[in-house]
């Protein structure tokens, strides 16, 4: 990949406030840098947002909400295909400009930017199937009208890891509905949501209706917009813990809220499990996104019986990845987001080794420039180490043994946190009795990828609340009405 494509795709993306569908500068000239992961040089400037430039933004969102509100659903439908066919038109650029700034192998772009247009035309769909009811009162006097109307402007907080995709998971539902938003990306990934912006724009979404504000103080810009109470909803997609904070905030105003918090998926092999798939799955739940997923398998339980056979063959695998930066040819492994989360990793693997678990490959982070971390398996891991109760959050494989299948659910759902699971076992009945017994709003049944924009995504316990995707997906943005006629 040479230097000018790369330059060339990073200055073709707006660097300013995207408000009221015009780029403006930050009020206070602020710029924040951001960062390509893998080397640590700065690929460019984009405005920092100040408290008064969040306010504007919302002023812009709650100016354009009745008239947004009004349109036909079938034209915020059509918005949608649009910037679909737009996203999947310019696939290859986006994909680069996300590899820079977040760092994951070209590949692994170029599925997300696809996955991310999926939720457009998913929700296109949707617009036109918002739905309602007539019936007559039990007592025969009247009838019950019952209506759906959008909730109204909308807060959304997206993360790094998933910086376009979680993006229109969010935007794509909302559009459908007819719900303004402002939005504010991770401060390390702000490329792929302006490039998204633009893409909105040039698909003929009002000006108003999307509002992007990136900064380097969230708290300080977003608090006022949800104590403000003119937004409805908060949408939030990130740690449990700043979930907590921001559920708090939310209850001031009594604000809607649906959000995606931290996992800590456990991954069960059975016996009987068919070992080339459970394999396969394992590095699939594991390894996407470098292990920086919610999603990813934190924790691998195996039946004793097959608990080597397994280590070994997932230790051949992950030896086999090559790393590097995610722009080179055949690159599997990149670098984390930032030096943060290369420490994280170590202090957590080194935890576990220190209480016993063997390091079968791996274990360590990579000299030189980026934040890289080798994919690691550890094998001997007792419950009471640190990385079977916190979300990794990067390319490591821990692994327990166990004996019983009661055993496993008990492991499995020894946490506080409940997003997905997997199972893997070529029994049936232990199948259903395991899916219905884990503690988790997703099930992964022998196969390691769970994602999809037609499907409800989201989590129990501390994994969040409320679900993203499917036909529920649009509800999060719609509130019932209901009208009662005499006769």
């Amino acid at each position: 990949m040479s230097a000018s494509t790369e330059s060339g795709v990073v200055e073709a993306v707006g660097k300013e406030l995207f408000i009221g569908g015009k780029w403006v500068a930050a009020q206070d000239g602020k710029t924040l840098p951001v960062v390509d992961p893998a080397t640590g040089n700065e690929l460019c400037h984009v405005a920092d947002a100040s408290p008064s430039d969040g306010v504007a933004a919302l002023d812009a969102a709650v100016a354009a909400q009745a008239d947004f509100a009004k349109m036909a659903p079938r034209e915020r439908g059509e918005i949608l295909r649009r910037a679909f066919e737009l996203l999947m038109r310019r696939q290859d650029e986006l994909a680069l400009l996300m590899t820079l700034e977040m760092g994951k192998p070209l590949a692994e772009s170029k599925g997300e930017i696809a996955y991310a247009a999926e939720f457009f035309r998913w929700f296109a769909e949707e617009a036109v199937r918002i739905d309602g009811g007539y019936a007559t009162a039990p007592n025969g006097t009247g009838r019950f009208l019952i209506t759906k109307q959008p909730v109204g402007p909308t807060i959304l907080i997206t993360p790094w890891n998933f910086p376009m995709a979680m993006g229109t998971r969010k935007i794509g539902p909302a559009v459908a509905a007819g719900c303004t938003m402002v939005i504010k990306p991770a401060a390390q990934t702000p490329l792929s949501m302006l490039a998204l912006a633009g893409i909105l724009a040039e698909a003929g979404l009002p000006e108003g209706v999307l509002n992007v504000v990136t900064t380097s103080d969230s708290g300080g810009v977003m608090e006022p917009l949800i104590r403000d109470g003119r937004a409805r909803k908060l949408s939030f997609t990130g740690s449990t813990g700043v979930g907590r904070k921001l559920l708090e905030q939310c209850a001031d105003k009594v604000l809607r809220t649906s959000m995606e918090l931290g996992g800590n998926a456990p991954f069960l092999v059975f016996a009987d499990a068919d070992m080339d798939a459970a394999v396969e799955g394992a590095m699939q739940a594991k390894m996407r996104n470098i292990g920086e997923a919610c999603t990813a398998a934190n924790r691998f339980y195996v039946q004793r019986g097959v608990v080597e056979e397994f280590a070994r063959r997932l230790t051949e695998r992950m030896q086999a990845l090559p790393m590097g930066r995610g722009t080179e040819k055949d690159v599997v492994v990149g670098p984390l987001i930032d030096q943060n989360a290369v420490d994280k990793v170590t202090e957590l693997v080194k935890d576990a080794t220190d209480r016993g678990a063997k390091v079968l490959t791996g274990g360590s982070g990579v000299d030189g420039p980026g934040h890289f971390y080798q994919a690691t398996v550890l094998t001997d891991v007792p419950q009471e180490a640190r990385l079977t109760h916190e979300e990794i959050f990067g390319p490591v494989a821990p692994i327990t043994p166990f004996d019983t299948e009661e055993e496993a659910v008990t492991k499995a759902n020894d946490t506080e946190f409940g997003l997905v699971s997997y199972v893997y076992t070529s029994d049936l009945k232990c199948a259903l009795r395991v899916s219905e017994a884990l503690e988790a709003g997703m099930i992964g049944l022998n196969q390691g990828i769970v994602s999809n924009p037609a499907a409800p995504f989201g989590g129990i316990k501390q994994s969040g609340l409320g679900r993203e995707g499917g036909s529920v997906g649009i509800e999060e943005f719609l509130e019932t009405k209901y009208i009662a006629v005499a006769l």
